[in-house]
């Protein structure tokens, strides 16, 4: 997991803006998560909290936030500072979760694409897995792994573009650049495919493992002409998994 959060953490906050992120990203993940009123939900890799937040303001119970950048943490902490919601916000390596309270309900936005190797996607399948209640819940986004990223169409009207380093196997980098107006970042990602995330899923103890190609909100159809977000939908660069454990 190579990727410095703390350097591009308000940054990243702001990307969340981009439309896809609105009617794409968080309308399939928050739709698929369905009402969490009165569970208990861990938010792993909550970054500055986005989806944390809206767990809560959704009728979550208790929300806890975790992610491995102080710098998110920090940005999650003030905005909970400000407008109190009663989460809990800590540093934490979603590969040494275990914490002694479990939950009904664990949520990542993009996690498991920051493994490198199957050794560490295993230890953050493990980690999910400790977190949770019997019969609980993992939900998850993620870059989708049965994608072949080096043949992708270009998603730069979105605001992104994709590209891959080097030779496309198993480990091979995968390169997000997101564009905002003052200037780009970079992200990395990993490809291990839809079978090693099965594997690792499954050992971990995760059953009914599900995945589900993303959708399109009515409010995105609307707001865009034509086939705007056809290469999106047909080539999705994004996938969404939920087990239970």
């Amino acid at each position: 997991m190579t990727t410095d959060y703390d350097s591009i953490a308000e940054q990243y906050k702001r990307s969340k803006q981009q439309s896809w992120r609105t009617h794409i990203e968080a309308f399939s993940l928050m739709a698929l998560i369905g009402d969490p009123t009165g569970q208990s939900v861990m938010d792993v890799a909550c970054g500055e909290g986005f989806y944390t937040r809206m767990l809560r303001q959704k009728g979550a119970l208790k929300v806890t936030g975790v992610d491995l950048s102080e710098g998110m943490i920090e940005l999650a902490r003030k905005q909970e500072s400000e407008h109190k919601q009663g989460i809990e916000y800590l540093v934490g390596d979603a590969r040494h979760l275990a914490p002694n309270d479990k939950y009904d309900l664990v949520v990542a936005a993009y996690l498991l694409n920051y493994a490198q190797n199957r050794g560490e996607l295993q230890a953050m399948c493990d980690g999910l897995v400790r977190c949770l209640k019997p019969g609980g819940r993992f939900v998850t986004v993620n870059g989708n792994p049965a994608l072949e990223f080096p043949s992708a169409p270009s998603y730069r009207k979105y605001g992104f573009e994709t590209s891959v380093v080097g030779t496309w196997q198993e480990g091979a980098p995968i390169k997000w650049t997101f564009h905002l107006e003052d200037g780009s970042f970079v992200i990395e990602n990993y490809h291990l495919n839809v079978a090693i995330h099965e594997e690792a899923l499954s050992a971990a103890g995760f059953r009914e493992v599900r995945w589900h190609r993303p959708s399109l909100s009515p409010e995105g159809e609307a707001a865009y002409k034509n086939d705007f977000w056809t290469s999106f939908l047909n080539c999705p660069p994004i996938t969404l998994i939920e087990c239970v454990k």
